[in-house]
């Protein structure tokens, strides 16, 4: 007897040793925070990262499947952005509300069947009003249907690697087979964030439409915080009785800007109250380090037979991690890991190495190094002039 209970004993030591941990990678990014801190209790769900290195600070089942409500509208207004950014739509182009765009209920900018506005004021009406009919209107614009736009949604979400996601429609309106997760949320919030003008439309707390008109139309932002939390300019709330109070915020000091993401709260009063504190934790306690800044040559790696004979590496954008505030200089460290060598051609956005950042000798967060440009392969001629100058020509 006692010897099973030994090796039943040793058995058990050996499992645990061995059970798998589970890393901040699994969860989308890096994580600094605790998530054992009193944030967030009355969401279903929560989620709160740095929109710059997407490092999780705290969450509390980010990965559930829930009703995104009208959060769901940031990635009606992420297909927006990038349809304007690669030139098939412009802010001053005409939209015209077809009659199932009109017929949409709960929140809307009462568009009338045939009535046309302009892509800058549709964004208005989606950003700050919630508008259910302008955010048909801008999917039917953009893709030609609702049902179109749908699929464009979700082919997007599967890129941006949102795998607790599933859109219906482009408005949050309660539809089978319709969900999110916190995480997800917080991944198309970060990624609409990119477009630095959606803080225009997410972050103004008041405007109209009609103006002049015989109908003009006041629009208050339904994210409150955008006038009362110092540094809010968006992004998005949301609401339905099966969804309950939802919201995915952001907010900027000092450089730091921050993403947090509620669902599944009692009321509105909460919902604020818990976001605030989420961003008053984070900006008391958190800093962004900066490693390299946009441009600066971070390696070298040779190119063999290219008609460039070494490849420059260096950061396309400003490269930070976030730190606890009041943290060692000399604790951050970073290595560069890359081949010595690579062969021609080599086409650009091609991955070429990585940029590992460690604290106290623990990986921190690591960034993806990419080709600047293309670099063809050299012909004999060109390969030959450089062998030349390497025998002739080499400084004694």
């Amino acid at each position: 007897m006692k010897r099973r209970v030994l090796i039943w004993f040793a058995a058990f030591i050996l499992a645990v040793s061995v059970w798998p941990t589970y890393t901040s990678a699994e969860h989308g990014g890096p994580h600094v925070g605790d998530d054992e801190i009193a944030l967030a209790e009355q969401a279903l769900s929560a989620v709160l990262i740095d929109a710059d290195t997407g490092t999780v600070i705290y969450e509390k089942k980010s990965h559930e499947k829930l009703p995104p409500a009208s959060i769901t509208k940031i990635m009606t207004m992420l297909l927006t952005m990038e349809a304007i950014d690669n030139g098939s739509l412009k802010l001053t182009d005409k939209v015209t509300a077809s009659e199932y765009a009109a017929s949409m209920g709960g929140s809307q900018i009462f568009l009338e069947p045939g009535e046309s506005m302009t892509v800058d004021e549709m964004l208005k009406g989606v950003a700050m009003a919630s508008g259910n009919d302008a955010s048909v209107a801008l999917a039917e614009k953009i893709a030609g249907s609702e049902k179109a736009f749908v699929k464009m949604m979700n082919e997007r979400a599967q890129q941006l690697g949102m795998k607790d996601t599933h859109f219906a429609n482009c408005n949050g309106l309660p539809v089978a087979d319709h969900y999110s997760s916190a995480h997800d949320i917080a991944v198309m919030s970060r990624e609409l964030l990119k477009h630095e003008g959606i803080t225009k439309y997410t972050g103004a707390y008041q405007d109209y439409l009609r103006q002049g008109s015989e109908k003009p139309f006041w629009l208050v932002n339904t994210n409150k915080l955008v006038r009362f939390y110092s540094g809010a300019d968006g992004l998005k709330t949301g609401y339905t009785s099966e969804a309950k109070f939802c919201l995915a915020a952001t907010a900027k000091r000092d450089g730091l800007r921050l993403i947090a993401v509620v669902l599944g709260e009692p009321n509105t009063k909460t919902r604020n109250s818990e976001v605030s504190a989420m961003f008053d934790y984070a900006f008391s306690q958190y800093a962004l380090l900066p490693i390299y800044q946009a441009g600066e040559t971070i390696g070298k790696v040779k190119v063999q037979k290219g008609m460039s004979a070494q490849l420059e590496l260096a950061a396309s954008k400003p490269l930070n991690v976030l730190v606890k505030k009041g943290v060692k200089q000399d604790s951050i460290t970073h290595k560069l890991i890359a081949p010595e060598k690579l062969a021609a051609p080599i086409k650009a956005g091609q991955s070429v190495g990585k940029l590992v950042v460690y604290q106290d000798g623990r990986a921190l967060t690591e960034f993806e190094l990419t080709a600047p440009s293309d670099i063809d392969k050299a012909g004999w001629w060109t390969l030959f002039k450089r062998t030349a100058a390497h025998l002739f020509f080499v400084d004694s």
